[in-house]
């Protein structure tokens, strides 16, 4: 049995998932900047630091779906009014293996720390490093447990090029052995496509709640 986040997506990075029996695992959440619920295939995993029998206890009242109760608005709701928390968005989360060799981009560093995106990734994650394409930035950096998290962005010029499919793949090359782990908005469907096109498969979906 899995006994932390950090174990549990190393697994779904395998292809190794937890049973789909409809259960709920709790775990300690990997760091104070994140909590929230990673939902899979009939299995969720709800990382936080509050009392589990606090978690199981919300999610029997609700009137709905047990397969669907950790992403309920309602137990979601409780959650934040429970920890002082705030949620963006529920994101699709994916993932992808390394790959060998060099990105085939023109790829430059940024070294600014006060570059916009940079001060943006840091929000979220650390040891950001960011790369500039003509027409595009990729951002990598460790984000929830630890994980090697990617971004991508590409100019509005320049769009339906192939740039975000080509930018996605070169994350996976600059990982430097280890997987990479998008979190996309599900109707970001530009996104959606440049990641799968690059060869991230989808896991589950992901409420992150973040410390104020």
């Amino acid at each position: 049995m899995a006994s932390s986040l950090r174990d549990i997506l190393d697994a779904a990075a395998r292809g190794v998932f937890p049973p789909a029996d409809g259960s709920v695992t709790v775990v300690r959440q990997p760091a104070h900047r994140d909590a929230g619920v990673l939902a899979l295939t009939a299995h969720s995993v709800v990382f936080t630091d509050e009392d589990p029998r606090w978690v199981r206890e919300t999610l029997d009242r609700l009137d709905c779906d047990a397969l669907a109760a950790t992403m309920n608005p309602l137990f979601l709701t409780a959650f934040l009014e429970r920890t002082g928390r705030w949620h963006d968005t529920t994101d699709a989360l994916a993932v992808a293996g390394p790959l060998p060799g060099e990105p085939p981009l023109a790829l430059r560093e940024l070294a600014d720390p006060d570059h916009d995106r940079v001060v943006r990734a840091r929000k979220r994650r650390d040891d950001v490093r960011v790369w500039a394409a003509d027409g595009g930035v990729l951002v990598l950096g460790r984000g929830v447990a630890g994980r090697l998290e990617v971004a991508v962005e590409v100019d509005e010029a320049v769009r339906h090029r192939g740039l975000g499919r080509a930018l996605a793949s070169a994350a996976r090359q600059l990982s430097r052995g280890e997987p990479v782990w998008c979190q996309i908005s599900p109707g970001n469907a530009r996104s959606v496509r440049a990641f799968q096109a690059a060869g991230y498969r989808p896991v589950g979906a992901e409420a992150l709640f973040v410390a104020r």
